[in-house]
């Protein structure tokens, strides 16, 4: 169901959405260091770079990584886990949060799985 009223149009879904996921990890250490790498890149282009991402980008990739070790593979509870166990880390030295950090992952894995 659509419904269009000026420029927005409102789409109702009914159905649930399909979780996304990954395949099972082969190396879960290779994907970490990838998405240290990656996350940093992403913080260091996003704003300015600060020492600070190096920190969060180390910190992002342990939390994936565990995850990954222990079976996860759906894209929406590996970004849960982490928005939730970065909400303990101090983000008063950089420009973003939790929340950029998690929406920034999700964003990396999704192109990472060739979803635009």
């Amino acid at each position: 169901m659509a419904i269009i009223a000026d420029s927005w149009v409102l789409v109702v879904v009914t159905e649930p959405l399909a979780p996304i996921t990954l395949p099972p990890a082969q190396d879960a250490t290779a994907e970490g260091q990838w998405l240290c790498a990656a996350l940093q890149d992403w913080l260091d282009h996003e704003f300015i770079p600060e020492a600070v991402n190096s920190d969060i980008a180390r910190r992002v990739a342990q939390i994936y990584e565990r995850q990954r070790l222990e079976g996860e593979t759906d894209v929406g509870c590996l970004l849960l886990a982490i928005l939730l166990e970065m909400r303990g880390f101090d983000f008063s030295q950089s420009f973003f949060s939790e929340f950029a950090v998690a929406n920034a992952v999700s964003e990396l894995l999704l192109r990472q799985l060739g979803i635009p």
